[in-house]
């Protein structure tokens, strides 16, 4: 990646799987999957050798206190990790799953709320937290 503009990692926690994005601060994504819990924090270092991140983005429920501890002994360098309040964002994930892949064949006709995706979709989520963060900055 040649692009020098700083990268925010979008990181949503959980016990058996997380999600991870990258995203830019012109709100380009340049990541995003869903990785096995014990996997996450190479995952991040790897993409942390690969895009100029400044800031990890996580969710503030359940796991973070924990996850955010181990990330900080773990990552180094160190790197800043803000809690965004993630209420909400499995239910507006689900919605933008759709949006990003249109649903096709019998699943069109499912009504919206009863469209499930087909796969884990944390790391639309994790997107979500970095959009969340993004709006707290020029909402103000």
């Amino acid at each position: 990646m040649t692009n020098t503009q700083p990268a925010i990692l979008g990181f949503d926690p959980g016990r058996d799987k997380c999600g991870v994005a990258v995203m830019g601060l012109d709100r380009k994504l340049y990541f995003h999957q869903v990785v096995a819990a014990d996997e996450a924090i190479a995952q991040i270092s790897s993409l942390r050798q690969q895009y100029p991140i400044s800031l990890v983005v996580m969710g503030d429920q359940t796991t973070a206190k924990k996850w955010k501890k181990q990330l900080n002994q773990e990552l180094i360098p160190t790197v800043n990790i803000i809690l965004v309040d993630e209420r909400y964002t499995t239910l507006e994930a689900r919605d933008r799953y759709w949006q990003m892949f249109p649903p096709t064949g019998i699943t069109k006709l499912l009504p919206k709320g009863m469209r499930q995706p087909p796969r884990p979709i944390d790391d639309i989520v994790a997107i979500l937290l970095i959009e969340r963060y993004l709006n707290r900055l020029t909402s103000n």
